[in-house]
């Protein structure tokens, strides 16, 4: 009786070994399964496939446990008959969207949530700023007297329109100062790179001039920081300059600046020493330290030539034309 029963065990369970799944590593289903459907449901599960719950019909065929699994492309299975959520194929509904346009406002109050938003627009981009610089304060040792130069300028404002200020001259120890004037200018965004610039310069010294100033400053491509400007002044001299400068980093702190200036006159002006035309140019190389962002020392060289007409005021005024000076100054901003 005991072969009997094992003969009879083994016929019962021969198709269910029988089933070819060597290409499928289905993993078993889960035991509390209570139907056929279950236990495919669970079998999908946990090969990572995302099976709804509530996705067995009452009527789902027996059929289907019988199938070989071995001979399925199971990446090409449609599991939307598993109750899986189409993806939408039409556009949204016409209400979507029809919600307030501020719907804080209807818990928190509308002047209480205007307040919030100026406050938010004021603190991340809409405040003003304070910022100086002094781009150049510098020793200048040179054959004969030794000199000075100082450029410092700064605004006030905000990211597209500020109060912009300017001062720059020098001179020889002990002497007067040989140049020396201010700016204060509208500056206005008219791009994420430059700012045109407009308003008054005062010189300081020598005849007295007063110039309207058209000018552009920014980053040019390859990072050239730019200021170019065209003066007017009040006896109708039509004079420009444009200044040019590259940061080059060697470390993180030290830092190689080039830098280039030509100044250029559209008619001769004697009392000024200018003549038409470029009247004069510098060139110069600084090396600066970083011990912070903010402030940084500096060595360099740098070389003046005065070109053309002005060439000629200056012999005549027993003046060199060209001139090497030996830098070290500071460079700061806050």
């Amino acid at each position: 009786m005991r072969v009997l029963a094992v003969m009879l065990l083994a016929s019962a369970t021969t198709p269910a070994f029988a089933q070819d799944h060597s290409g499928h590593s289905m993993p078993p289903a889960k035991p509390d399964a209570q139907t056929e459907c279950e236990q495919e449901v669970a079998a999908h599960r946990a090969m990572g496939h995302a099976v709804p719950k509530g996705s067995c019909p009452p009527d789902t065929p027996a059929e289907h446990m019988g199938m070989d699994h071995s001979q399925m492309d199971h990446s090409q299975m449609d599991h939307s008959a598993m109750g899986a959520a189409p993806i939408p194929q039409t556009p949204p509904p016409a209400a979507a969207g029809s919600g307030p346009a501020r719907a804080a406002d209807a818990i928190w109050g509308a002047e209480a949530m205007r307040t919030s938003r100026e406050a938010l627009v004021r603190e991340n981009g809409g405040m003003n700023v304070l910022w100086l610089q002094g781009d150049r304060l510098e020793y200048r040792a040179r054959e004969g007297h030794d000199g000075y130069l100082w450029d410092v300028q700064g605004y006030y404002g905000g990211d597209i329109d500020k109060f912009w200020f300017k001062s720059e001259g020098e001179g020889t120890f002990g002497e007067e100062a040989e140049s020396a004037e201010i700016q204060g200018l509208w500056s206005h965004a008219i791009g994420p790179w430059f700012d045109l610039q407009t308003g008054i310069r005062q010189d300081l010294t020598g005849p007295e001039r007063t110039y309207a100033v058209l000018g552009v400053q920014g980053l040019a491509p390859y990072l050239f920081e730019v200021d170019a400007a065209a003066f007017l002044s009040n006896k109708g001299d039509l004079t420009a300059r444009v200044e040019a400068e590259l940061d080059q980093r060697i470390t993180q702190r030290l830092i190689l600046q080039p830098r280039a200036e030509a100044n250029l006159s559209a008619q001769d002006v004697p009392e000024l020493g200018i003549g038409a035309g470029l009247s004069s140019m510098e060139l110069g190389l600084r090396l600066r330290y970083e011990f912070a962002r903010e402030f940084a020392p500096y060595v360099g060289v740098e070389q003046e030539w005065k070109l053309g007409g002005s060439a000629d005021y200056a012999r005549l005024a027993g003046e060199q034309t060209g001139v090497t000076n030996y830098l070290a100054g500071i460079r700061f901003w806050f």
